[in-house]
């Protein structure tokens, strides 16, 4: 399974500006509701236009790409956040994505019905759900002295979000629901060797420890799920924010443990410049995963060349036959939703690029 999906997108789009002015005023759920209704109905045709072969609602509803959890669960401060590093060419200053978590989880709603009710009844086509994964949380919610208060160390925090993002993904499932993708962008610590240095000082933790951890905690959200009618994803990216990035290098150190053990269907990777790194750690995906190339940038508004992703994808195609790859945007256009520096127009012709190159390669 998780073969079909040729021309493939990350989630997110770019936020109209009528929604982006109305969430900085401050308007409520009741008066957000109707712009989002709207503006998901003329994304939704827009990519039933370009042909795209599955469809999202752009995360429009959210603040960024986890904030379908963090709005579920009580137990964050948003008032507080972590610093980051952020890095590349953008000139905005990049959004805060999370609080600090203050108290003990309690969920109090499901992440994603709201928009599974909506996408079911008017998505042109198959639509995909994405949801942060649980590794997310304890690298960026867990601060030193405020944190430790209530969860003992990061380990207790991650397995306590764990069942939440279980609970999710088996719902999801049980609904028919016909893609469903975790984004981690969190692997990253592990490719990075300043990042690896930072889960050592930071967490508190060996990183080669901390990845078997991830991988745990990932596949405890998704054992026994595979082969139920569902397409299971994973999408492995370096941090995108207002087109910023804060991790790079190859996914060499990783991809045994990564591409043999997560129990997905498909990995969306993000192979859009040098600091991804090469294709040969593609070797290790099993025979049974896809590989979605992510080849197409959405941090930067030039356009790529069609050629270029036709030599790419045949690059790719020594490591994994081309039966079992497929073609994305590198991430999402708005991860956080002030959005990457690229307009709409830009969007669009990236993501017709890909249909385009898809078909050519793939009919």
């Amino acid at each position: 399974m998780g073969g079909a999906y040729r021309a493939d997108q990350v989630g997110s789009l770019l936020r109209p500006q009528e929604i982006l002015e109305a969430r900085s005023r401050g308007a409520s759920p009741a008066e957000l509701r109707p712009l989002e209704d709207r503006h998901i109905l003329r994304l939704l045709q827009t990519q039933k236009e370009l042909g795209l072969d599955v469809f999202t609602d752009g995360e429009l509803r959210r603040r960024n790409f986890m904030s379908d959890l963090m709005d579920s669960v009580e137990g964050f401060d948003f008032r507080e956040a972590l610093p980051r590093d952020w890095k590349g060419e953008g000139q905005a200053p990049p959004a805060s994505v999370t609080g600090v978590v203050v108290s003990r989880l309690r969920q109090v709603r499901r992440l994603t019905e709201h928009e599974v009710r909506f996408l079911r009844q008017h998505s042109p086509g198959p639509f995909k759900i994405t949801l942060p994964s649980a590794n997310q949380f304890p690298a960026i919610a867990f601060k030193k002295g405020v944190t430790d208060r209530v969860y003992r160390d990061h380990s207790e925090l991650l397995w306590d979000i764990v069942p939440i993002v279980r609970r999710e993904i088996e719902a999801l499932v049980a609904e028919g629901v016909p893609y469903v993708q975790i984004d981690a962008p969190r692997y990253s610590y592990y490719i990075d060797p300043r990042w690896r240095q930072y889960v050592r000082e930071q967490m508190g933790m060996e990183p080669e420890a901390a990845l078997d951890e991830a991988i745990r905690a990932d596949n405890a959200c998704l054992d026994g799920l595979r082969g139920r009618g569902t397409v299971l994803a994973i999408h492995l990216c370096r941090g995108n924010n207002r087109s910023q990035w804060y991790a790079e290098g190859g996914y060499d150190p990783i991809a045994e443990k990564v591409f043999g053990e997560l129990q997905v269907d498909r990995f969306l990777l993000e192979y859009d410049d040098q600091r991804s790194g090469g294709f040969e750690p593609l070797r290790f995906v099993p025979a049974d995963k896809t590989v979605v190339l992510g080849l197409v940038s959405t941090k930067r508004p030039q356009r790529e060349s069609q050629e270029t992703l036709l030599r790419r994808i045949e690059e790719a195609s020594r490591y994994v036959p081309l039966d079992r790859l497929a073609l994305s945007p590198q991430c999402g256009f708005a991860s956080v939703m002030e959005g990457n520096l690229v307009s709409e127009e830009d969007q669009w012709a990236k993501l017709r690029l890909v249909v385009d190159t898809a078909r050519r390669v793939w009919g």
